[in-house]
């Protein structure tokens, strides 16, 4: 299956719908482009446990964090990767 895109004068394209709905991409997706001779590969680009490992740093020494803990510092975890995410796609677009 080939489709054909464009690319703007800034180097972005547009991610054919069919390709979306099929790959179950939704806006701000991470995807992910391997260069493989000639070729590009672009595929989702989805954290596994392992990609997570040490994010949250070191736990509190002496004791053990509740579910809500674990929550609130994932959430603010998250919530700083998505204000860098932002931060550089405006840059990229200034």
């Amino acid at each position: 299956m080939g489709m054909i895109g464009s690319i703007t004068s800034k180097g972005q394209t547009t991610v054919p719908k069919e390709v979306r709905d099929r790959l179950g991409l939704a806006q701000g997706a991470r995807i992910e482009w391997i260069i493989e001779g000639d070729k590009a590969i672009v595929r989702p680009r989805k954290l596994r446990a392992v990609d997570l490992a040490g994010i949250l740093g070191p736990p509190p020494s002496g004791r053990s964090l509740s579910i809500e803990e674990m929550d609130e510092a994932i959430m603010e975890a998250v919530a700083e990767d998505d204000e860098r995410i932002q931060r550089e796609w405006h840059e990229g677009i200034d």
